[in-house]
């Protein structure tokens, strides 16, 4: 696999983390979700909109 692909899927892999830990601050509840969970929100989306860079990015260089 090429470099690029390796690249998307690890940051996309850090999205999952960054869901994960979000999911396990929601249910857990109380002061952690209050302090974290709007930044882990935040963190989340940010990563999403650099995995969806990262691959409009690398699909037009491939078609050039």
């Amino acid at each position: 696999m090429s470099l690029q692909i390796w690249i998307v899927i690890a940051v996309a892999l850090a999205v999952l983390a960054v869901l994960v830990m979000g999911l396990t601050l929601m249910v857990s509840g109380g002061k952690m979700n209050a302090k974290y969970g709007h930044k882990l929100m935040m963190a989340r989306v940010g990563l999403q909109a650099l995995v969806l860079v990262l691959m409009l990015l690398f699909f037009a260089l491939r078609s050039a």
